[in-house]
């Protein structure tokens, strides 16, 4: 009886540790998830605005800034491309952007070109914790806004002459300003600067000389600015005023227009438009040689002709 009770437990103690050798199925961890964590990182481009709940972005070199709540590596960012070749991923027309991270893996940066006229797409950033790519939709911005521009006598009530600014209307329509504005973005500001010399004789973007007289400006259509008192002359030789008006849309494109402005003693009034061009090359300023159409005459004290408003700049493409 005792060597049955011995064999038993010989053969219990087997089994338990037999069992103990089994190989079991692993567990995986589970990474928690903070709450209240965005999966999805904040992005920025250098030049974006929201206008009427859509960013738009100056077309050129951008800086393109992804933020993340917590660490996030390894990410890829794409710009560009709407084509649904790929519906759970990236478009293959799509460029990757070269990004830097900060030390905490939590901010990244990189540069790319934007290219467009007023072209919607979207920039696609993929990190491991995303099914698919978190989209962004952008609107590229490429074109400056325009605007015709009359030049007119106004009313002076001290010494010297008055000249008004104002945009031209379109006489098949009814409204006055639809020669005024930007096709994508929208104006953001316009200027009109009177100087006594010319302006860009050693720079460009931004003139050398200081104005004679400038307009207080404006951030919306139509334009409206008048100019008292300017100086003329008392001599049979007529003053020459160097013309600049400036016009921005929200994301930072410049257009300009270039005019010279003469008057004599009784403050009649010539205008002769110029082209944006230095040495006979195009540019983004003017050097008063390229004319652009002919002189017009506003007024004349000595004519019989009634005052007319002279015409510069252009109007607006697809307002």
């Amino acid at each position: 009886m005792k060597k049955l009770l011995l064999v038993l437990l010989v053969v219990a103690l087997a089994a338990f540790f037999l069992v103990g050798c089994l190989p079991t199925t692993p567990v995986t961890p589970v990474t928690p998830v903070t709450p209240g964590v965005e999966i999805c990182p904040t992005v920025a481009v250098t030049t974006q605005i929201a206008v009427g709940g859509k960013n738009y972005i100056k077309a050129g070199a951008q800086t393109v800034t992804v933020t993340f709540a917590v660490p996030t590596e390894p990410i890829s960012v794409y710009v560009g491309a709407l084509l649904k070749d790929n519906p759970v991923g990236v478009p293959s027309a799509a460029t990757e952007v070269i990004l830097y991270p900060n030390a905490a893996k939590t901010v990244y940066t990189g540069t790319v070109t934007f290219a467009g006229d007023c072209d919607v797409d979207y920039i696609y950033v993929l990190t491991c914790d995303t099914c698919s790519p978190c989209k962004y939709p952008y609107t590229v911005d490429g074109v400056g806004p325009a605007s015709q521009i009359k030049i007119s006598k106004g009313t002076c009530a001290c010494v010297g002459c008055t000249i008004e600014f104002d945009s031209a209307a379109d006489p098949t329509l009814c409204t006055t300003d639809l020669c005024c504005g930007d096709a994508c973005s929208g104006i953001g500001s316009y200027a009109i600067d009177l100087y006594t010399v010319k302006p860009f004789t050693a720079c460009c973007l931004v003139p050398c000389a200081t104005p004679a007289y400038s307009c207080p400006g404006g951030v919306a259509c139509p334009i409206d600015c008048t100019l008292s008192c300017i100086t003329t002359t008392t001599t049979d030789t007529k003053k020459v005023y160097y013309a600049v008006a400036t016009l921005l849309d929200k994301v930072g494109n410049r257009t300009r227009y270039y005019a010279t402005l003469t008057l004599d003693s009784g403050c009649g009034l010539w205008v002769q438009e110029y082209e944006g061009m230095v040495g006979g090359v195009a540019s983004v300023c003017s050097d008063f040689v390229t004319k652009k159409g002919a002189e017009q005459q506003v007024f004349a004290a000595t004519s019989t002709i009634l005052a007319i408003p002279a015409v510069i700049g252009d109007c607006v493409a697809g307002i």
